[in-house]
């Protein structure tokens, strides 16, 4: 599983002319999944996107978490995270997860964030989607589950 996270000031994310996500502080997770993830991937992104310390302090040091800032968290679910380029001009998809169980486990992973406290927003599983966002930092990085 991979997610690749942004601080950000606020973002939203709409599905055809309609807002259907939206946060102020907090981060925007774009959330791949492969063939093999299981919970224990979910839970290890989860944990690791709730706790990471990408939130500057009083003292301008970022020590802070999303939980420590009362941030929250707009969650997309990004498929072409497993994109794989090495050959030709046209990204093959074939390791991103079929759509049914990568559903299952998205929704999975949401949960675990907000059983942290956290409140999540989320696009549309799927769907096409236009995610605006106002970077903060800029902090972005990258995390994978197959890294723990």
């Amino acid at each position: 599983m991979r997610a690749v996270i942004q601080r950000v000031r606020k973002a939203q994310v709409t599905v055809e002319e309609k807002i259907v996500g939206k946060i102020e502080t907090g981060i925007v997770a774009l959330i791949g999944i492969t063939h093999e993830d299981t919970e224990q991937d979910a839970d290890y992104l989860a944990e690791k996107i709730a706790n990471l310390r990408i939130f500057e302090d009083e003292n301008e040091k970022m020590n802070d978490s999303v939980k420590d800032v009362a941030g929250q968290v707009l969650s997309i679910s990004q498929f072409t995270l497993y994109g794989d380029t090495r050959k030709g001009r046209r990204p093959n998809f074939m390791a991103a997860a079929k759509p049914e169980p990568a559903k299952l486990l998205y929704e999975y992973f949401n949960q675990k964030i907000r059983e942290q406290g956290i409140t999540v927003e989320t696009g549309t599983f799927g769907a096409m989607m236009d995610v605006q966002l106002t970077n903060d930092g800029p902090v972005t990085l990258w995390l994978d589950s197959s890294d723990r």
